[in-house]
């Protein structure tokens, strides 16, 4: 898992190694980037030293099986490249990228360099990229989900997972893009407003999910439930967004 750390213990990191060790997998950390952050907003990012990152993959990979890999703020577009890299030598694994370019407070978590990089080269390396509502229409170029998504999936992309838990509404939709004729939805009841690191956490989930055999599919479906239960004992941790409860025991 290769994400930013967020000392509000929110998103990032921390999301994924608690989401992925509630679904019964061993997260293997790397950091990308460390932040100046809260529940309310990223204020500052700094990106790791790539070197060490391509170092620290290639310890790993010489002495733990990796099942699946999931992204999330990757810090630059040096990064991208030692992660391609390492990931020539595994074409079987899958990979899961949360496209993360601003936090939900408006911080930006990706420069114009590292956004030209995921899409020309990570996004069609990745199994499927779960953006958000905004990141949709910025990296999808159109304000239309839909054609935002067949866009990327034109651009390279296997399957796009829209994300509705920014959206309004009774429900939350998350809506799944690929080559085939319809895009499967998922429906769930929203609850409250928005949530710190539910997008990380859904991600982290869905990797977890295919880590463990899963098919895509099952894994979404599992992912989104999973997310939903730990909204409902949300965490008021600050000022800011509610921060879901992880740590809640899961029924596999």
């Amino acid at each position: 898992m290769l994400s930013g750390l967020d000392p509000s213990g929110g998103a990032g990191i921390q999301a994924d190694i608690q989401a992925c060790t509630s679904l019964g997998c061993h997260p293997l950390p790397v950091l990308t980037c460390l932040t100046v952050q809260d529940t309310v907003n990223v204020y500052e990012a700094d990106a790791i030293d790539a070197d060490l990152i391509h170092r620290q993959l290639n310890c790993l990979a010489g002495d733990t099986p990796i099942h699946a890999v999931k992204t999330g703020a990757l810090g630059n577009a040096a990064i991208v490249d030692v992660l391609l890299e390492l990931l020539q030598d595994y074409p079987e694994i899958p990979l899961i990228v949360d496209p993360v370019i601003k936090a939900a407070g408006g911080g930006d978590l990706a420069d114009g360099e590292l956004i030209s990089v995921m899409k020309s080269r990570l996004f069609p390396r990745a199994e499927m990229i779960t953006p958000n509502g905004d990141e949709l229409a910025i990296l999808g170029d159109n304000a239309d989900p839909e054609r935002a998504a067949r866009n990327l999936l034109d651009a390279g992309c296997s399957s796009v997972l829209a994300t509705g838990g920014h959206g309004t509404g009774l429900h939350i939709t998350n809506t799944l893009y690929n080559h085939a004729p319809e895009p499967m939805h998922w429906n769930v009841e929203r609850v409250g407003g928005v949530y710190h690191g539910t997008g990380c956490t859904l991600a982290a989930a869905i990797t977890a999910g295919r880590a463990c055999g899963l098919s895509p599919r099952a894994a979404v479906s599992q992912a989104q439930n999973y997310v939903h239960r730990a909204v409902l004992h949300a965490l008021e941790v600050g000022k800011g967004q509610p921060v879901p409860d992880r740590g809640i025991p899961w029924e596999r």
